[in-house]
């Protein structure tokens, strides 16, 4: 599949009770494809000229685009271009995980402009409570954002959090199953909560802000304290029937000593703290750009093992799904990300012979901070964006990606 970029296309409807959905899509055309004219949208959206040229009369008078100059050289008057009004809106994204604690706050194009994240073990309810209305406040107040513009806080966190044994685990922090998120963020702020799972707000922030202009179908891979995974297909994420795709973690490998275990007990932040532990290190030694090359001596290891441990899924995930791209992502630093995607595109390609076709693997396009700005993404989508797949227009030329709201 050709991966060129191209001008996202959506879909619109002339439907009657139809503005608020034309809407969304046309503020989603310019939120992705960056500067466009009144035409661009037309032949992006299908909506007709008028239709367009009232729908972005109300967006600017609503604040949520403005113009960013116009296009000349053309016959008559020149084509004004729109863009999104970054300071339009803002959402707070906070990240739970049991290594650590981050939170964003994200402008409406997507820009981080407020991060905190700290460093904190298997941290309690009331810890993450604490943490939060300590630093929101603080955090709006330096990056100069108007609080009055932020319309809500996604959350996003692992599923089972609270029940799957990893090593340090207190008995206490069996709390999170219990835990309801809206009121443990419902000060100071009084804002709408969303949840949703970390790996699927990662893909998610993906497919909003990174190669899901590229790939429509993608599937991703958070590592993380465990190891996640999100499923998106033709611009839309894919939950499953019971809402857990993608839960690559739990499946089995061989442990190279005769039995199985999952594949998380390795491919994660937890099992590499193993062999780094082993080794006389801590797992933070080797974050940051640079790591003592006896840090990287064992991480290099790590990586074989990992590989390994994940061809037979990277294998399953390419003949049953078809992704056209693999995309691994999380708090590894870039430079272990990239090589560990390279390792296993290596393997897939000695060992999955037989395989149809397989997705290239890369290194997922946001940083580290990709599930707490997928999280910041949910209340964008909610009130602001087009939430159905039923969205799209079908580009007529069949190598031109889409990307899902």
């Amino acid at each position: 599949m050709k991966t060129s970029k191209q001008k996202v296309r959506l879909s619109g409807t002339n439907l009657e009770r139809a503005a608020d959905h034309n809407q969304r899509v046309t503020l989603h055309a310019i939120r992705v494809n960056g500067e466009l004219t009144r035409v661009d949208l037309a032949n992006i959206t299908g909506l007709t000229p008028p239709a367009i040229a009232n729908i972005t009369r109300r967006l600017l008078g609503e604040g949520l685009i403005e113009e960013s100059g116009q296009l000349r050289g053309g016959r008559g008057q020149p084509a004004t271009k729109f863009v999104v009004a970054r300071n339009a809106c803002y959402s707070i994204g906070v990240n739970i995980d049991r290594d650590h604690i981050t939170i964003v706050i994200v402008d409406f194009a997507g820009q981080t402009v407020a991060r905190l994240s700290r460093e904190v073990p298997f941290a309690l309810p009331g810890e993450v409570r604490d943490m939060y209305r300590g630093a929101i406040e603080t955090m709006i107040e330096q990056s100069g954002i108007d609080a009055s513009r932020l319309v809500g806080i996604g959350v996003a966190i692992p599923d089972d959090l609270g029940r799957i044994d990893l090593p340090g685990r207190s008995p206490d922090y069996s709390q999170w199953n219990d835990v309801n998120l809206a009121a443990l963020f419902a000060e100071p702020l009084n804002l709408p909560v969303f949840t949703e799972n970390d790996a699927a707000a990662a893909a998610m922030g993906e497919m909003q802000l990174g190669l899901g202009q590229l790939h429509s179908s993608f599937f991703y891979i958070l590592v993380s304290s465990a190891l996640g995974g999100g499923l998106v297909i033709d611009g839309n994420y894919f939950r499953g029937a019971d809402g857990r795709s993608g839960e690559l973690g739990f499946l089995l490998a061989e442990d190279g000593k005769g039995g199985h275990e999952q594949i998380q007990q390795t491919v994660s932040l937890s099992g590499l703290a193993v062999p780094l532990e082993a080794a006389g290190f801590r797992l933070d030694e080797m974050m940051g750009d640079q790591a003592a090359a006896d840090v990287d001596v064992v991480v290099d290891r790590w990586m074989d093992v990992a590989a390994e441990r994940l061809t037979g899924a990277l294998t399953a995930v390419n003949c049953l799904i078809n992704p056209a791209a693999i995309l691994i992502g999380g708090r590894l630093p870039r430079r272990y990300v990239e090589a560990l995607a390279e390792r296993c595109q290596g393997r897939l390609k000695d060992c999955a012979t037989n395989a149809p076709t397989l997705a290239p693997i890369l290194r997922a396009a946001l940083s580290e901070d990709a599930p707490a700005v997928g999280g910041a993404i949910l209340p964008f989508s909610y009130f602001l964006l087009p939430r159905s797949g039923t969205l799209w227009k079908e580009p007529a030329d069949p190598s031109k990606s889409r990307r899902a709201a």
